[in-house]
């Protein structure tokens, strides 16, 4: 038993026939998901009607997005077209150091989001001051400042254990949970860190969203008009449908005792909240906003005006 160079990803299945729809399926899946993001990215850059704090908190979320989704899905891509499962020592904990990064960020920036429609609906004449440039930079800062000690904190832990050679983790990249299950050293350390690690990531900012949220309701009940319920209430069910799928599928999963983990329930949860739910980002937050819908034609016209050229 010594420090091992590299392990060996089981990946999503083990039938050769499945191999080529799995690379088919998740390579439109991720192509979607980068092409998706930056055409958002793009909108809000080139629409200086969008530079408010709401898409300021979207703009950081489909950059995150972008880089979230492909810490994990190109490597499968690569062994899937490469029939290999290897994936050295190091590159293993260096995509559970961003897998961290970006899913943490992901949560959190839903949890600002949250906040920011709960004072843009209790607090509409009042919340230009409040959501002011300095505030949104500053709880920007503040989430990437905690997810990366939290993220750095794992990895250090991670380095302290001890694996078998020939070490297979039954899942498609490198993930917490899964790392822990087939170290063969005492991960005691490293689990009581892995649920505290869920409070502050997932619980907290979670709570934060049912408190936001509970608090817009009780406003859009003392609303008298229905067209202004309508409105207030238009951007919060996208949002609370991303919330349910993000945080149900991740919470699932790390809420659960570490034995009650099956490799096919894992990875499942782990595409609904590492795949699909940057996938389904854009549209559900801004294809269907007017707003973005009309940043996203101008900048059509733009590029057929360019291209006429």
């Amino acid at each position: 038993m010594f420090q091992v160079s590299e392990f060996f990803l089981q990946g999503l299945s083990d039938d050769p026939e499945l191999q080529p729809l799995l690379f088919g399926l998740f390579l439109f899946m991720y192509l979607v998901t980068v092409l998706g993001n930056l055409l958002i990215l793009l909108a809000i850059l080139s629409d200086s009607h969008l530079h408010t704090p709401m898409y300021f908190f979207l703009f950081n979320l489909s950059s995150v997005d972008i880089c979230f989704i492909s810490t994990t899905v190109p490597k499968m891509l690569v062994n899937i077209q490469a029939q290999s499962k290897d994936i050295s020592y190091t590159g293993c904990l260096t995509q559970v150091y961003f897998f961290m990064i970006f899913a943490g960020m992901d949560g959190f920036l839903l949890t600002v989001m949250a906040y920011d429609r709960f004072v843009a609906i209790c607090h509409p004449l009042h919340y230009t001051v409040i959501m002011n440039p300095r505030l949104c930079g500053l709880l920007v800062l503040v989430c990437w400042f905690i997810i990366f000690w939290v993220s750095l904190i794992h990895v250090l832990l991670l380095r302290r254990l001890t694996f078998c050679t020939g070490t297979e983790i039954p899942h498609f990249f490198c993930e917490v949970v899964q790392i822990l299950q087939v170290a063969c050293s005492d991960t005691l350390v490293n689990n009581i860190f892995l649920y505290v690690s869920t409070a502050i990531l997932g619980v907290f900012p979670l709570t934060g969203i049912f408190f936001s949220y509970s608090l817009i309701v009780s406003s859009l009940m003392r609303m008298s008009s229905a067209a202004g319920k309508y409105k207030a209430s238009s951007t919060c069910g996208s949002h609370l449908s991303v919330v349910s799928l993000y945080y149900g599928a991740s919470l699932g999963l790390y809420l659960s005792p570490a034995g009650a983990h099956s490799s096919q329930r894992s990875s499942v949860a782990s595409v609904m909240y590492t795949v699909v739910t940057p996938m389904l980002n854009p549209f559900i937050y801004s294809l269907r906003n007017k707003d973005v819908k009309g940043a996203l034609g101008k900048l059509h016209k733009r590029w057929a005006v360019m291209e006429g050229a």
